[in-house]
This record gives C-alpha cells, sequence and structure tokens, in this order.
C-alpha cells in the first residue's frame, strides 16, 4: 500500500494557510517552493510547511485533506499549534 501524507503550509506572514494532500511530501513541498505547486501558494507564498499528518493508506491523507479544507481557519490553527507552536518550518527535518 502506498503511504500518503495531509500538510499544511502558510506564508512568511502566517496570513494563510494551504491544505494538501500528497503521496511524497518531500518532492510537494519542493514543487510548492519552487513556484511549481498550486496556483494559491504560488500566489500567496505558502511555502512554510508548519503541519503534516502521516497515513498507511494515501487515501486516508486525501479523505483527511477534503476534511480539514471545511474546517474554520481557527481550527486549523489550533491543530497546527499543538504539534509545532513555535511555528518552525518541519520541511528542514525532513
Amino acid at each position: 500500500m502506498i503511504k500518503g501524507f495531509t500538510y499544511i503550509l502558510t506564508n512568511k506572514t502566517f496570513s494563510v494557510i494551504y491544505v494538501g494532500a500528497t503521496k511524497n511530501l518531500k518532492n510537494r513541498v519542493e514543487c510548492h517552493r519552487n513556484g511549481k505547486g498550486a496556483v494559491f501558494t504560488k500566489k500567496y507564498n505558502a511555502v512554510i510547511l508548519i503541519y503534516f499528518e502521516e497515513y498507511d493508506n494515501f487515501h486516508e491523507a486525501f479523505a483527511r485533506e477534503k476534511q480539514l479544507k471545511n474546517w474554520h481557519k481557527e481550527w486549523k490553527w489550533n491543530l497546527v499549534k499543538i504539534s509545532n507552536p513555535e511555528l518552525k518550518d518541519l520541511y528542514l527535518d525532513l
């Protein structure tokens, strides 16, 4: 079974949140950083990885992405701050 990841990106001013899902987290974040990810991340420069969840099945990761996209922005920030209170860029540790 192919693993999957649900992830959250933000920009330098922490003013936007982007939720995504992928089979290869490191490569996907690199795409966003190089301007080849989503139009939203390119427009708002949301390239800082502040949260991710790993799943044994990529279908679960994509289902979780849909769930998080329906959450209020405040709920997403609360989720992030539980595991990453300093809002460090987690990409640097991948």
